[in-house]
C-alpha cells in the first residue's frame, strides 16, 4: 500500500521530470533561436518557460495562501493578453530561467509542508470546483507542465530539428537522418493515399 509521502515524491518526480525536460528545450540555442515564434499563434521556448514558471507559482502558491514572493505583472489581471506566452528583449533568458528555479523552490517548499489533502482555493476557477487539495493540484501542475514540455518538444524540431524527451532518454528509435527521411517519406505516402481514397 502506498502512504501519502510514497504517493507525495510519486507526483513529484513526475513534475520535476516536466520540468527538466522543458528547459532541456533551450540547451544549446540562441536568443534569437529560443524567443523565435514558429506557430501562428506565437508558440516560442522561452514563452512556454516564463508561461509555465507563472502558472506553477499561482497553482503551488496563491492556491495555498502561499503567495510566490516576486511580482509577476505578466500574470495580473490587468497584464496584456498572452504576456506570459513571451519574453520582452529586455527579459533575459537567465532571468527567466533563474525565475522558474525560484518558482521550483517555492513550490517543493509549499509540496514538503503540506499533506496531500490540504484544501486550497483557486480563485480563477468557477465556484463549483474552487475547493481543491494539493494532490488534486499536483496532478494538475504535472499535466500542465508536460503539456507545455510537449509543445517545446515540437517547437525545438521545427528550429534545428532536434527531438527527444531529455538528455541521456531521447526515448526515440536509435537510428540515423536517411532512416528518418525515409519514415517522413513513407508517412507522406500514406497520408495522400488515405486522402485519394
Amino acid at each position: 500500500m502506498t502512504t501519502d509521502a510514497q504517493a507525495k515524491a510519486h507526483l513529484h518526480r513526475y513534475l520535476q521530470s516536466a520540468r527538466e525536460a522543458l528547459l532541456w528545450k533551450l540547451e544549446g540555442l540562441s536568443e534569437y533561436e529560443v524567443r523565435r515564434p514558429l506557430t501562428p499563434t506565437g508558440t516560442n521556448l522561452l514563452g512556454l518557460v516564463k508561461h509555465v514558471a507563472g502558472t506553477e507559482a499561482g497553482y503551488l502558491g496563491d492556491v495555498f495562501g502561499r503567495p510566490f514572493p516576486e511580482p509577476l505583472p505578466w500574470m495580473a489581471e490587468d497584464a496584456e493578453a498572452n504576456a506570459d506566452m513571451w519574453a520582452r528583449p529586455d527579459e533575459s533568458r537567465e532571468d527567466i530561467v533563474g525565475l522558474y528555479h525560484r518558482v521550483w523552490e517555492h513550490s517543493d517548499a509549499t509540496v514538503e509542508a503540506l499533506e496531500l489533502g490540504a484544501t486550497g482555493e483557486v480563485p480563477w476557477w468557477h465556484p463549483d470546483r474552487r475547493q481543491v487539495t494539493l494532490e488534486q493540484i499536483l496532478i494538475h501542475m504535472i499535466a500542465e507542465a508536460h503539456r507545455h514540455a510537449g509543445h517545446a518538444d515540437i517547437v525545438r524540431e521545427l528550429v534545428d530539428g532536434a527531438a527527444g524527451m531529455k538528455q541521456g532518454n531521447e526515448n526515440l528509435p536509435s537510428t540515423d537522418t536517411e532512416w528518418w527521411k525515409a519514415h517522413y517519406e513513407r508517412l507522406e505516402a500514406a497520408a495522400k493515399e488515405a486522402d485519394q481514397g
